[in-house]
């Protein structure tokens, strides 16, 4: 059993992690940032969820740029193939949901 405290949780540089949980093979994790991450696609479906602070999820469809504004309790699903990178403003925390090992 466990207990996080999410909005207390710090890393000691920006995407740091707590692992949670890997559920055969699917993982949990809780990311802390205060910096953008790089364009990338995932190996499998992504589960992004804020749970403090306000992202901007920049995500490539048809060819073209598109941003989403994410605040707590909004979840971004990223399927198979959808390139995506977050930027966040300010100080935030996303629990992420993905197959282990992947970007």
């Amino acid at each position: 059993m466990k207990v996080i405290r999410s909005k207390t949780f710090t890393a000691s540089r920006p995407w740091g992690a707590l692992d949670i949980a890997n559920m055969s093979g699917t993982t949990v994790r809780l990311h802390w940032t205060d910096q953008p991450y790089k364009w990338h696609v995932n190996d499998g479906e992504e589960v992004f969820a804020v749970l403090d602070g306000v992202v901007d999820m920049h995500y490539r469809e048809g060819g073209a740029e598109h941003v989403a504004v994410l605040e707590a309790g909004d979840v971004f699903f990223a399927g198979v193939g959808c390139e995506h990178v977050a930027h966040p403003r300010g100080e935030a925390r996303i629990l992420v949901v993905e197959r282990e090992g992947s970007v």
